[in-house]
């Protein structure tokens, strides 16, 4: 039987949690106002993130996340993301990984599509 993977995510600016395993910042560009010594992270892939032209299309409109995850999901099959896919895929594997945003709305956001997709799709082709 396949172990589960055990994702979460959540913004950057909340407090740090043992709880949180490794965190990984989702983000393409680093967070305004947050000192990197004070995120304390376990990787940034922000090749994971969406294209800056999908970023700014979406501009966190909730109604436009139906098709902000059809096309982000579309980006994750490109070759440009698929490194940074597997390299999450990998520490998933591992144990749990918290994925980081600093997108006020997280439950639309990069961060939930790839829990999704980490938790229930196939992770990275192989």
């Amino acid at each position: 039987m396949a172990k589960v993977k055990d994702i979460r995510y959540h913004r950057i600016y909340e407090e740090v949690s043992p709880e949180d395993g490794v965190r990984v910042l989702v983000d393409r560009v680093w967070p305004r106002g947050l000192r990197k010594d004070d995120a304390h992270l376990d990787a940034w892939l922000r090749d994971v993130a969406p294209s800056t032209e999908l970023r700014r299309w979406y501009a966190h409109d909730p109604e436009r996340y139906q098709e902000f995850r059809k096309r982000y999901l579309a980006e994750l099959r490109d070759p440009d993301h698929q490194q940074a896919l597997r390299e999450l895929d990998d520490l998933a594997r591992r144990g749990r990984v918290t994925l980081l945003t600093a997108t006020r709305d997280v439950d639309h956001s990069q961060a939930a599509v790839l829990a999704d997709r980490l938790s229930h799709g196939s992770g990275a082709k192989t």
